[in-house]
C-alpha cells in the first residue's frame, strides 16, 4: 500500500491519500479525541501523541497537529497508523455510525435561498475545499449572514478568513442578492 501526503494552506495539517475510498458519502470531522470512538481510524490517529484532530472526505483523511510536535516526527507514525487500519479490514466508521457531517437542515421562510447557498456551496466551493484537505458546510441563514461550519484543514487555516470573506462571501453575493456576509461558526 502506498499512502501519498499533500501540505493543506493550513501548515497544521497534512492530507494524506490511501489510494482508496475513505468515506462512501459525505464527510466525518473529529475536531478532538473525544468523538473518536465513532471510528476505529480516528481513534487509531489520535493514539499517536501530537494529533489534534482529524478529518475524513471521500478519498483523504487529514490530520491536524498540535503546535509543539513537528511534522518530521508525526508523519511517519501516522503513515503507519493509516497503513495499518486499511490492512487490518476494518471498517472506518464503526457499526451503525454515520458521518456526522454536511449541511445543517433550515426550516423556514428563507428556504429557497438557503437551497441556493447549498447549492452554490455543494457545486462551487465544496470540490475545491476538498482538494485543500477540508469541507465548509452551511450552518445557518439569518437576516442576509450566512454561517458556515470550517472543518479539516479549513479549521484554523491562517487564510480561512480570506477564503470566506473575499472568496464564498463575494461568490455567494454576487449570485444571491439577500446574502449580505458570511460568518464562520464553531459547532
Amino acid at each position: 500500500m502506498f499512502i501519498q501526503t499533500e501540505s493543506t494552506p493550513n501548515p497544521a495539517t497534512l492530507k494524506f491519500l490511501p489510494g482508496q475510498t475513505v468515506l462512501d458519502m459525505g464527510t466525518a470531522d473529529f475536531p478532538n479525541a473525544e468523538g473518536a470512538s465513532a471510528s476505529p481510524l480516528a481513534s487509531r490517529l489520535f493514539a499517536v501523541s501530537g494529533v489534534k484532530g482529524v478529518f475524513f472526505g471521500h478519498d483523504f483523511v487529514t490530520v491536524t497537529k498540535d503546535d509543539g510536535t513537528d511534522w518530521d516526527h508525526l508523519k511517519p507514525a501516522l503513515l503507519g497508523a493509516i497503513m495499518e487500519h486499511f490492512q487490518s479490514g476494518d471498517p472506518v466508521m464503526a457499526g451503525d455510525a454515520q458521518a456526522p457531517s454536511g449541511h445543517a437542515e433550515h426550516d423556514g421562510e428563507d428556504g429557497e435561498i438557503v437551497g441556493q447557498i447549498k447549492e452554490l456551496l455543494d457545486s462551487r466551493v465544496r470540490p475545491a475545499v476538498a482538494q485543500d484537505g477540508g469541507d465548509i458546510t452551511f450552518h445557518g441563514f439569518d437576516r442576509g449572514v450566512v454561517y458556515l461550519h470550517m472543518q479539516g484543514a479549513c479549521a484554523g487555516c491562517p487564510s480561512s478568513t480570506l477564503t470566506l470573506k473575499m472568496g464564498i462571501e463575494n461568490l455567494l453575493r454576487h449570485y444571491i442578492p439577500e446574502v449580505t456576509e458570511v460568518r464562520p461558526v464553531a459547532v
